[in-house]
């Protein structure tokens, strides 16, 4: 295992933003503390273990990608059947004494899956059946996860596939088209797939001072903590907010308010900065490899954690909906770190292996 060759300033931007989560976690959820480094220390072995397997000798089965896919889709299969209700969402399912979010690894598999797909086809991409095949890919995911009620998994899955289309050469008027399906696509999950809290919270969106008790006020918590937060916030233990229990589910949606508030702008800017550089580190190992799946593997997971980024820290703000989305590396949750540590992996791997 050659640790001298891994991307540090990719594992150390990624180990201050767990680092941050953590001590957010020792002030607002100090039950969780522990169980989080659990996860991490399992999160920086996967790390290790992927950058250093060679990947290259299994992406060229296609059985190898799409037994990943399929393995995904049958847990979803069995998550909608036999996962306990939690908090009116069924995502998590019990593998003895822990529970997996089976869309964690739904969105691995897609990334995989269009990432194979479009490095085949991308010569192809300007025909209409490409685009449906890569839909398909999408919507089956994204109907078991929706059954669930996880609406910000399915957009994120949505997110994921526009943006493989932009990256991977489509035609404008292809674009619209499948803008078009988005829209309609959009229209009947308003109508017949979200319930009725789902739909009031993307309503209290541009109602923000409608029911201050009720759909908005999660939001204007976390904007208080926010906004009261300072240059160099409370300090320590000392989030009103979080420590009175004014902000809600602040270790998982919203840490990125609870953090702020105890740490301020300073704390905040240096968060953002890691992930700054996480994202650059990634992108520019896609851009440098020499291989299309791989360069798309990277892009897709530089995607996946943009949108998670730009959805959980809106809904903080306040000028998103709040779809319980987390903020990668920095909020709670075994799940959302084990995937996203195997993408880091599985990126440093193709600059680990390639071929010069």
């Amino acid at each position: 295992m050659n640790f001298r060759d891994l991307d540090w300033p990719l594992n150390g931007s990624v180990l201050f933003i767990f680092c941050a989560g953590l001590l957010s976690l020792a002030s607002a959820a100090r039950n969780l503390f522990w169980l989080q480094i659990g996860w991490g220390v399992l999160a920086g072995a996967l790390i290790l273990f992927a950058a250093n397997f060679d990947w290259r000798s299994f992406i060229g089965y296609k059985w190898f990608i799409f037994g990943i896919y399929a393995f995904s889709m049958l847990l979803l299969i069995a998550t909608d059947l036999f996962a306990p209700s939690v908090l009116g969402h069924r995502g998590w399912l019990p593998l003895g004494p822990i529970r997996f979010q089976t869309s964690e690894l739904a969105k691995l598999a897609l990334i995989l899956v269009l990432s194979y797909f479009f490095a085949k086809r991308h010569v192809g991409i300007a025909y209409f059946k490409t685009l449906f095949i890569s839909f398909v890919y999408f919507v089956i995911p994204a109907t078991f996860i929706l059954i669930t009620r996880d609406m910000g998994t399915a957009l994120i899955l949505f997110g994921i596939w526009f943006g493989y289309l932009l990256v991977s050469g489509i035609r404008w008027r292809h674009l619209f088209y499948a803008t078009i399906i988005g829209v309609i696509g959009l229209t009947l999950l308003w109508h017949f797939g979200l319930k009725q809290y789902q739909k009031d919270r993307i309503i209290g969106l541009f109602n923000p001072q409608q029911d201050p008790l009720g759909m908005n006020y999660n939001v204007i918590q976390a904007k208080i903590a926010v906004g009261s937060a300072g240059i160099f916030g409370k300090g320590f233990g000392q989030g009103t907010q979080t420590e009175l229990g004014f902000l809600p589910v602040a270790q998982t949606d919203f840490m990125f308010a609870a953090f702020t508030e105890e740490w301020g702008l300073v704390g905040i800017s240096l968060v953002l900065l890691a992930f700054s550089i996480m994202l650059y580190r990634i992108v520019r190992i896609a851009l440098g490899s020499d291989n299309n799946f791989f360069k798309l593997v990277a892009l897709g997971a530089s995607l996946m954690f943009l949108l998670h980024f730009i959805v959980n820290t809106g809904s903080n703000l306040g000028i998103m909906p709040v779809i319980g989305v987390s903020f990668p590396f920095l909020s709670y949750g075994g799940s959302n770190l084990v995937i996203s540590a195997l993408l880091i992996g599985i990126v440093q791997s193709s600059a680990l292996h390639k071929r010069f």
